[in-house]
């Protein structure tokens, strides 16, 4: 599993406005409705429920909330830089402003854990995040997270 495999340019929100958690999941249902097939409040509910187990705030300013849902053919992503961080309950307390929200088919099983993890250990990069933080605009933030993928594989 490759971020390539997740997200595209289409995918990448460089400046999403938002001043709380719950905007910021709102937001990103309302993104995530044009590329997988459920309404945004759906969407919503399920990223709700997913944060009422524990947060997906994993330091560092980054969040990855997933959720599972009915009728995918395959796990998709929407990755986002807040244009202000916003408190998302993360597990340090620190603000996020780096998202990478993961939709998966319901009955994706280990697929679900193999492309949790690689966006994980994307992002727990901190020179990745530095330079996500830095950049400039959807084409800029892909290659990052594309080519940081890649140098995660090979190590």
């Amino acid at each position: 599993m490759e971020i390539t495999d997740l997200i595209d340019l289409d995918t990448i929100i460089p400046d999403l406005k938002a001043t709380s958690k719950k905007q910021t999941l709102q937001e990103l249902a309302c993104y995530a409705e044009k590329i997988i097939p459920q309404a945004h409040h759906d969407i919503l509910d399920v990223l709700l429920e997913r944060e009422r187990l524990g947060t997906t705030g994993v330091g560092h300013g980054v969040a990855i909330p997933h959720g599972k849902f009915p009728n995918l053919d395959r796990p998709y992503g929407l990755f986002a830089r807040l244009d202000q961080p916003v408190d998302f309950e993360s597990l340090d307390d620190q603000p996020v402003d780096l998202i990478f929200l993961l939709l998966v088919p319901e009955t994706a099983g280990a697929d679900h854990l193999k492309a949790l993890a690689k966006v994980s250990r994307t992002l727990r990069d901190k020179s990745t995040c530095e330079k996500l933080r830095g950049s400039e605009g959807a084409g800029a933030i892909y290659a990052i997270l594309t080519s940081a993928s890649q140098s995660s594989h090979a190590a």
